[in-house]
């Protein structure tokens, strides 16, 4: 299964965020939500947990609104 680790996703962006999480309290905040998400959706992929398709759909609505936000903090 695909992972969407931001650092893996946006490698040319490590140093900024390595800066965000040092300096903004509120991005590292939500990267952490975001990572936990992440871990969380690739073990019911996995199968290691179960959820509906409606849970599993939410959580990854979630998970792209969360990006979303990180990537234009890191963009700004």
């Amino acid at each position: 299964m695909e992972r969407h680790d931001l650092l893996h996703e946006l490698p040319e962006y490590h140093d900024r965020i390595h800066q965000l999480k040092i300096e903004d309290e509120h991005f590292r905040k939500v990267f952490d939500e975001y990572h936990e998400l992440e871990h969380e959706i690739h073990r019911i992929n996995m199968g290691v947990e179960v959820a509906t398709d409606e849970h599993l759909h939410q959580l990854k609505a979630n998970l792209l609104f969360m990006k979303d936000e990180l990537v234009s903090i890191i963009k700004s």
